[in-house]
């Protein structure tokens, strides 16, 4: 049963969170809940009868996971970042500006990658392709194919996944 607008006022701190409730809240299905679960993301506590109880502390983990996603990380590395914070407590605005000061060099790539991209627009952005009369100009012979499928020539920063593909 969910509760009603004066009953949330009136929670504790140490009040636990359904699976509904945290989804509503967040903003995320109970699906994704269940898979950031697993991956180690959140952690939740059971009932006797086996359902699903947060904190209200996983709120700000989510957010955190969030805005961390937002920027380009992977889960991968968001569970490496959460990873850093003692006994998987929700993360503080300083543990946010300390976690973050790492990205900052990711995102000025991301962004540098994307203005290229953004100036290029008008023309070939690397043989993904969209011009196959400019095509046979700065691609002559289909030389990109060599680097394997999708836009060879794109800035390594908007293609994270294919980082160990050099172009």
């Amino acid at each position: 049963m969910s509760r009603t607008a004066g009953e949330e006022l009136a929670m504790r701190t140490t009040d636990l969170l359904t699976v509904g409730e945290v989804a509503r809240r967040s903003g995320l299905a109970p699906s994704a809940l269940r898979y950031y679960e697993d991956q180690g993301l959140i952690a939740s506590s059971r009932t006797s009868g086996n359902q699903r109880r947060y904190q209200r502390s996983v709120l700000r983990r989510i957010a955190f996971v969030r805005a961390a996603r937002s920027i380009g990380l992977s889960l991968d590395e968001v569970a490496e970042a959460l990873a850093q914070l003692p006994d998987g407590r929700a993360p503080t605005r300083a543990d946010w500006t300390r976690l973050s000061q790492s990205w900052r060099s990711r995102l000025n790539e991301q962004i540098d990658a994307l203005i290229a991209l953004r100036d290029g627009l008008d023309s070939c952005i690397g043989c993904g392709c969209l011009s196959l009369k400019t095509c046979a100009l700065s691609n002559p012979g289909d030389a990109a194919a060599s680097y394997g499928p999708g836009a060879a020539y794109l800035p390594k920063a908007l293609h994270p996944d294919d980082a160990d593909r050099s172009a």
